[in-house]
């Protein structure tokens, strides 16, 4: 909005032409989200607590005292991530570009799933919400949409159905209308894996940053012709405009963060960790780095194996692999304290994020 509103005014006022700038327009998206947070927290907040007199249903069969230390607080938190998230890529973001609202789209939609799930639970007071079966359907078409405005709004012919592989110049898999399969199951996968790694105070925001701060990066890289060109990644016309959508996600989640740390006053739940994965993956469609978002958002990949190996061999052998799925509830039963599992997990995203960014050189 801002960018329409004051860069035509550059002739004018000289200093209005810094709206030009993704860089510029970015850093202001973040700050922008980090003072909607703060300044709303408490606020919404108190407004969830008012209306969640038991707070969240935790799981019963969960670590011992893990359900007394996060009884009483109340979910749905991911609302203030996605108010100010929203509001700041609308003021900075240039609204002319489709990849920006398909995007938004994504968000909202799969945060108005998180939602419905969220109220689910809290009405049936049971950790069980919508049915996994009904949220994968509206998941698929959700994505099934985004993707496919995807594929119109990719200008270059060459990459439009085509998945690019990491580590290598010129690997295109064409995949053709295959692609549109793939898309749903980047998004739909990504989304669930955010869910599954939110279960302890701030465990999932901080990697969710962390990831979005690196997309932000590669959505500007791969917009730009010339540092596209530089590093051999693949041109997508467009796609840097992400980078202020990326910033201003940091910025939500810095501002939430607050609010999530140990001890916890509100968690994101399904709400904030759906939306929030649902935009990692559609931005890692359309920047043409789906593998990527594997590696860099490896810690969330670990936890959706940690759970599928555990329900897998339960099956075949009567046997679980670790104590508790996902992944940190494993290490919620051997002791570990829960600040020690959230900042190890930090320290683990941080590395596959450097690992991820490393696969732009490495051609």
């Amino acid at each position: 909005m801002l960018y329409h509103l004051l860069f035509p005014l550059a002739d004018q006022f000289g200093p209005f032409n810094l709206f030009r700038y993704l860089t510029f327009r970015s850093g202001g998206a973040m700050v922008t989200g980090l003072f909607i947070s703060f300044a709303m927290g408490p606020g919404v907040i108190g407004w969830l607590r008012a209306r969640q007199a038991e707070g969240q249903p935790i799981r019963l069969d969960g670590p011992e005292g893990h359900l007394l230390r996060k009884k009483g607080t109340p979910t749905m938190g991911g609302f203030l991530i996605l108010l100010a998230l929203t509001i700041s890529t609308l003021l900075w973001a240039d609204l002319s570009n489709g990849y920006v609202w398909v995007t938004l789209f994504v968000t909202a939609a799969f945060g108005f799933i998180g939602f419905f799930d969220d109220y689910k639970k809290l009405t049936k007071r049971s950790s069980s919400g919508l049915s996994g079966r009904r949220k994968l359907l509206a998941e698929f078409v959700v994505a099934g949409i985004a993707a496919i405005a995807i594929v119109m709004l990719t200008r270059d012919q060459s990459i439009r159905t085509a998945l690019t592989v990491p580590f290598f110049k010129n690997v295109v898999i064409e995949l053709g209308w295959f692609f549109v399969p793939l898309a749903i199951l980047v998004v739909t996968g990504a989304s669930n894996a955010v869910n599954l790694t939110d279960g302890l105070d701030g465990l999932a925001i901080v990697p969710a940053m962390i990831v979005a701060g690196c997309f932000a990066l590669i959505a500007y890289l791969a917009g730009n012709l010339i540092f596209a060109n530089y590093l051999q990644i693949h041109h997508v016309q467009g796609a840097g405009e992400l980078a202020v959508f990326c910033a201003a996600m940091v910025g939500a989640g810095l501002g939430f963060l607050w609010f999530n740390a140990p001890p916890a006053m509100v968690f994101m739940g399904d709400t904030g960790s759906l939306s929030i994965g649902g935009a990692l993956g559609i931005i890692s469609v359309v920047t043409k780095h789906e593998l990527v978002l594997a590696i860099i958002g490896g810690l969330f990949v670990l936890e959706t194996v940690s759970v599928i190996v555990q329900v897998v061999s339960f099956k075949l052998t009567g046997k679980r692999v670790s104590r508790m799925a996902p992944l940190h509830h494993h290490f919620e039963k051997k002791g570990w304290q829960e600040p020690t599992i959230v900042i190890r997990f930090w320290i683990i995203a941080s590395i596959l994020a450097i690992a991820g960014l490393s696969t732009l050189k490495l051609r």
